[in-house]
């Protein structure tokens, strides 16, 4: 949803004491607010093998949806490889995996080959589907604010509603935080 914002800027004129606003007027794009229950957005994206992938190849499936900061980092890595290390098992109570990052396929690709990932990878270079599920923004990193993607991971269900947000991801343990919901 767009949205105006309207910021008045007020300053002095050279000639005397005198102050002028001046609005500045700026187009922006809300970020989105999904919760648990709610239609999960619709996404295409290309994978670390150039293939297209979108939610609606998981029809019947949940989905592991996971966004993550950056490739070859150790929080990514980790995360990334407690989902390698419990795959099989995600599979079996009936999961797909995908993760999504604002890196390039050939990041996703080495990333991938490097700690044997067999889940696809989309690179979301323009940030779409990051601003669509509401993951990219403002967050704190070694106390400064800045701008990136909030490691955030969605399970949505088999008909594509969002069954589950988790905001708070131990990636050591990311797998563990998963399989609690679904004991």
């Amino acid at each position: 949803m767009d949205s105006l914002l309207i910021i008045i800027i007020r300053f002095k004129t050279k000639y005397g004491s005198n102050f002028v606003n001046l609005p500045l007027i700026t187009k922006f794009k809300e970020m989105a607010k999904l919760k648990e229950g709610m239609k999960a957005p619709e996404f295409e994206g290309t994978d670390q093998d150039g293939k297209k992938v979108k939610l609606s190849d998981f029809t019947g499936k949940k989905v592991v949806l996971y966004f993550y900061p950056k490739d070859n980092t150790p929080g990514c890595t980790a995360e990334a490889c407690s989902l390698r290390d419990n795959y099989q098992e995600l599979l079996k109570k009936g999961f797909a995996v995908v993760g999504v990052s604002a890196d390039s396929e050939k990041s996703h690709k080495g990333f991938a080959s490097k700690y044997s990932l067999p889940f696809p990878l989309i690179a979301d270079t323009s940030k779409k589907i990051l601003n669509d599920y509401g993951v990219y923004g403002e967050k704190l990193m070694y106390g400064k604010s800045v701008m990136g993607i909030i490691r955030t991971t969605f399970i949505i269900d088999e008909s594509g509603m969002i069954e589950k947000i988790i905001s708070k991801v131990d990636t050591k343990n990311h797998s563990d935080q998963i399989f609690a919901f679904y004991k």
